[in-house]
């Protein structure tokens, strides 16, 4: 099946992979898909890349004191009430069954008391997943708006770098995916290879596993591959085109999503 003839439902289906609710059969059809075609194994690297930002983005919230307060009563609660069926057995001496109805009427108010307690909790955790829920939508609006996506491979075909354009804030990223590492005296520069004419630098890449270059939008369109180069450390001037082995290569393509 060429899931790039239906690119809404590789969206959802690329989507449901990264977020884990894609299972079974289905999401072994979609690895296989993945391995044997590139902008299917693309769209599932770029929302991988887009989840992975927004736990990133996610500050970390320590709950409210008055959270484990009504916490620490529940159990209280629970326990008293434990402690109140423990002597339910009604007594022989006179007034036992008092004590009993007092012991009982005790227990009652104890677990209305955590019953109410649990449902301020609840609607409390309720405002609380719903305020989070807005935060990660607001998150993903404001994510990169990608528009042209590249899997570089080498010559096994094995992916090493996904590159994506962002045309609205003009970066390029650069994501390795595979284990490549150059050596300290040596530099990975990135080329654009247009129809005509000769290879383009768009850039010398760091060591760091996630990379942003500039670059406009008249950099990256109509230009049919991508492909990166092993230069010397800092890189070689653009006119003069790679000097080095060029190591990863791949179709750049303009996402429809």
């Amino acid at each position: 099946m060429q899931l790039t003839q239906y690119p809404e439902l590789l969206d959802k289906l690329a989507a449901s992979y990264a977020l884990g609710t894609l299972r079974g059969g289905a999401r072994r059809r979609f690895e296989t898909l993945a391995r044997e075609q590139a902008p299917v194994r693309a769209a599932a690297l770029i929302w991988q890349t887009r989840l992975g930002s927004v736990a990133e983005l996610q500050t970390q919230a320590e709950p409210a004191p008055a959270v484990w307060t009504r916490i620490d009563n529940l159990v209280r609660a629970d326990k008293d009430q434990q402690a109140m069926q423990a002597a339910r057995v009604p007594s022989a001496s006179p007034g036992g069954w008092l004590r009993n109805l007092a012991v009982w009427r005790f227990t009652s108010a104890a677990g209305v008391a955590a019953a109410v307690l649990a449902v301020v909790f609840g609607l409390n955790q309720h405002d609380r997943l719903g305020n989070q829920i807005a935060a990660l939508r607001m998150q993903l609006d404001a994510a990169p708006q990608i528009e042209y996506v590249a899997v570089l491979a080498d010559g096994k075909a094995d992916a090493s770098m996904l590159v994506t354009f962002d045309p609205k804030n003009k970066k390029l990223l650069l994501q390795r995916v595979g284990g490549y590492q150059e050596a300290s005296d040596k530099s990975l520069q990135l080329w654009a290879l247009p129809p005509s004419g000769g290879p383009r630098s768009l850039g010398v890449l760091g060591s760091d596993k996630l990379l942003r270059l500039t670059a406009g939008e008249g950099d990256v369109s109509q230009v049919p591959t991508l492909a990166i180069s092993l230069e010397p450390k800092g890189g070689v001037p653009s006119a003069g085109g790679p000097t080095g082995p060029v190591l990863f290569k791949g179709a750049l393509i303009q996402k429809m999503l």
